[in-house]
């Protein structure tokens, strides 16, 4: 689970900062930068493919080594291929193939999480899990200090060094050296056995079934995609619409709110078509998707849509500060070696250290109030950064902001892991948990793509102090639900 977590943490960092860094070295604009955060919305969807990845074998390689270890060989090889075919294209000379390369990542990558998750909860007994996930998340860490830190050192060392000319050279070789990093993920799946199964489901249906099933999703997500496309040459004059009722950003988001719904509807809508002509068997449809998202409303009744609100929103401060981090640290003037070292080596160290307290907090305390502490740290140490914003660039400062900032963000994440598996049912583990995993994202990193054009408009200040204002209703959620769920309490 140590090396698992290591191939799982790579690729996140080179969709999301290091990236942002190459973008802005090669002179994109910082509002098209932080839209490239928007190729990491693979892991806000990935609970569409779960079931997929969970019930379709693979040609040859499922044979050769079980559905797990099949799955996670594939994911990690196109891993490599996405991060290799991001290295041979210069964002200068073509932004959108670099753009398609970063989707490609992203897909990839939050397939491969979907595997490695399944792959926990198989392969070890209920009293093991804590240890298991334990060795991941230190895996991962350590794989983000090698993606953030580690990929701007190589990028500098072949060239790409402060004040110098841009390298597309020095971007290209990191990123191939990331991809090769990958190697340590191969070798795991190719050493590792693979996990007993007891999902006695998956064998009900032949290979018919299952390429009808697979019909229905490439089905749909092309519906999915015309639309969103069709949708693009009217988005312009509601655009212009809205802004003129509700303002410049809030109209332009939700513009785009509107055609992201529309086109999911129009997908569900045909995806209900092709079930409803049993284009699809409705046993599968219903053991796939209906059934856990009907186990979790009728165990938590009116609560539910609150419960959701709160997995919804309790990153927004976090990550949509994060999308505009790197170019704010850069722009402010601190060097690439000042960012490896600070933010990613000894930011990393502040957020391990912020995860163990957060466990032991919520031991000692329960997890609902270790929520609420992190909750209100992680929204409070924004303010920080809008006081770096109005200060000479210093060592000192940036790491003392740091520190406050990783070990909030590492307490909140330990109490919020911890929450959503209370809320998991053992029978609909990964399909819940895919799910809550993707909520939890989606509208951060929505709002996250528009954080360069706020930056553009009001300057990092305030951009700072409202990033820590949009944490407050998260806040609000989870001392409501504190105070409405005795149970998980005792989580």
């Amino acid at each position: 689970m140590l090396f698992l977590g290591f191939s799982a943490g790579l690729p996140l960092l080179l969709i999301f900062s290091s990236l942002s860094l190459w973008l802005r070295d090669a002179g994109v604009s910082r509002s098209t930068v932080t839209f490239f955060s928007w190729a990491a919305l693979g892991y806000s969807f990935k609970f569409v493919w779960a079931p997929l990845v969970d019930r379709l074998p693979l040609p040859v390689l499922t044979a050769w080594l079980g559905r797990r270890r099949a799955w996670l060989l594939f994911s990690q090889l196109a891993i490599i291929a996405s991060m290799a075919f991001m290295a041979s294209n210069d964002p200068q000379d073509s932004l959108t193939i670099m753009a398609i390369g970063a989707v490609m990542l992203g897909f990839s990558s939050a397939t491969q999480d979907i595997v490695i998750d399944a792959y926990r909860i198989e392969a070890a007994d209920p009293d093991l899990q804590a240890l298991m996930s334990s060795a991941y998340i230190a895996g991962y860490r350590i794989a983000m200090m090698i993606a953030g830190a580690g990929a701007l050192a190589l990028a500098d060392w072949f060239g790409s060094g402060s004040g110098e000319a841009y390298s597309y050279t020095a971007w290209s070789y990191a990123y191939l050296c990331m991809a090769g990093a990958m190697l340590v993920g191969i070798i795991t799946t190719l050493c590792i056995g693979e996990p007993n199964s007891h999902q006695a489901s998956v064998h009900k249906y032949g290979t018919r079934d299952y390429l009808r099933f697979l019909g229905l999703f490439v089905a749909a997500t092309t519906v999915f995609a015309l639309t969103f496309v069709t949708l693009a040459s009217y988005i312009g004059d509601l655009s212009s619409t809205l802004k003129l009722i509700v303002g410049e950003l809030a109209g332009a988001f939700l513009a785009e709110a509107l055609r992201l719904t529309a086109s999911v509807l129009t997908a569900l809508l045909a995806a209900w078509g092709m079930v409803r002509l049993h284009v699809v068997s409705p046993g599968m449809v219903d053991e796939t998707y209906v059934a856990p998202f009907r186990e979790f409303f009728e165990r938590f009744g009116r609560l539910t849509l609150i419960i959701l609100l709160l997995v919804a929103t309790f990153r927004i401060s976090d990550i949509v500060m994060g999308a505009v981090a790197n170019v704010f640290y850069d722009d402010m003037g601190y060097t690439k070696q000042q960012i490896a070292v600070i933010t990613k080596t000894f930011g990393l160290f502040m957020t391990i250290a912020g995860g163990f307290m957060g466990g032991i907090f919520a031991i000692r305390y329960g997890v609902m109030k270790s929520l609420l502490l992190g909750a209100c740290l992680a929204s409070s140490t924004n303010l920080l950064f809008a006081l770096l914003a109005i200060s000479e660039p210093q060592s000192w400062m940036l790491a003392s902001v740091i520190a406050a900032d990783n070990l909030s963000g590492g307490l909140a994440s330990a109490a919020f892991i911890a929450y959503l598996s209370g809320l998991t049912s053992r029978a609909f583990t990964a399909m819940q948990y895919a799910v809550f995993s993707s909520l939890m994202t989606l509208l951060p990193k929505l709002l996250a793509g528009y954080s360069g054009t706020v930056v553009d408009a009001v300057g990092y200040p305030a951009f700072f102090i409202g990033s820590a204002v949009i944490g407050v209703p998260a806040l609000l959620l989870v001392a409501y639900l504190g105070r409405r769920m005795p149970l998980a309490n005792r989580l």
